[in-house]
């Protein structure tokens, strides 16, 4: 499936979270669907954004750590929602990122959105441990963030420099 897509249904989920439990699962499958495009963009996408795709990659799956879903769900919790058992992350259907610029556009939206889920969830929290859980992963989705406006970047600047030599390629041609 198509990153677009995948992020477009982290999105509605995240937005249909109304638990802690189920902001932090889906807090979780914004940074392993961040590590997943990451990975993705770092095999297959422009050569000169490989390395900060990785980086991306790499600090999706740091994201992806500082979230304890297995603690979370395990017995308690009133208002834990039990995963199922064949339950895999949505970034499993990955399949490609077709257009680089949207998907990462995208993405930086979902991962500001879990940032402001987790703030919500970190302020309602009497529990200590989630309360840090929170503040971690917040600042895991932050990073996350940055690298993909990091790429953003370069992606601009990558295609102004197209443009400027096409522009002086028929520029220097003749009439």
């Amino acid at each position: 499936m198509d990153a677009v897509r995948l992020i477009g249904q982290s999105r509605y989920a995240l937005a249909q979270s109304r638990s802690a439990p189920d902001i932090l699962v889906e807090a979780w499958q914004a940074q392993a669907l961040t590590q997943a495009v990451g990975g993705q963009l770092a095999l297959t996408g422009p050569a000169e954004l490989r390395g900060e795709a990785r980086g991306l990659s790499e600090t999706g799956g740091r994201g992806c750590g500082v979230l304890d879903l297995p603690t979370l769900y395990a017995g308690g919790a009133e208002d834990a929602v039990r995963l199922p058992p064949d339950a895999r992350p949505r970034a499993a259907q990955l399949s490609e990122v077709g257009d680089a610029r949207t998907a990462l556009v995208r993405l930086g939206g979902l991962l500001g959105e879990v940032g402001i889920a987790l703030v919500g969830v970190a302020c309602a929290t009497d529990e200590e441990a989630l309360y840090w859980q929170c503040i971690e992963a917040i600042d895991a989705a932050d990073e996350s963030s940055d690298r993909v406006r990091g790429i953003l970047r370069r992606l601009a600047v990558r295609e102004e420099d197209r443009l400027r030599g096409a522009a002086r390629g028929s520029a220097a041609e003749p009439l």
